[in-house]
């Protein structure tokens, strides 16, 4: 009769938690650099293309962007970005390591760093 009774309230609590949804997404975007003449024509080609980005390819409204990657292939800028919201972000801070990245052995920065700041 414990046990069933020990179970049924097991399944009860499964049953009344909802799980947290949580969004995460890593996204690439490529700009030009054909037109770029200076810092601050790339600078608004690179929030043009992050805002783009953030209406066009999530469906949420991000309170973290961090910018994990970027190449130069050619003539274009390819960015990759990792957007989340506030319980992605509560989420990828429990996930990452004590502190601060570092850097690597060589000097060169970390290539994930996250921070809530404005692009």
């Amino acid at each position: 009769m414990r046990t069933m009774l020990a179970a049924l309230l097991g399944i009860a609590l499964v049953a009344a938690s909802a799980p947290a949804f949580a969004h995460v997404v890593e996204v690439t975007t490529a700009v030009s650099l054909a037109d770029v003449e200076d810092q601050e024509t790339l600078t608004a080609a690179i929030r043009a293309a992050v805002n783009e980005a953030m209406e066009s390819a999530v469906g949420f409204k991000p309170t973290l962007i961090a910018l994990t990657r970027a190449n130069v292939i050619g003539e274009r800028l390819y960015v990759r970005l990792l957007m989340a919201d506030a319980e992605g972000e509560e989420m990828l801070r429990d996930l990452a390591p004590d502190g601060p990245p570092s850097g690597t052995d060589d000097g060169a920065p970390a290539e994930h760093t996250y921070s809530k700041q404005p692009i």
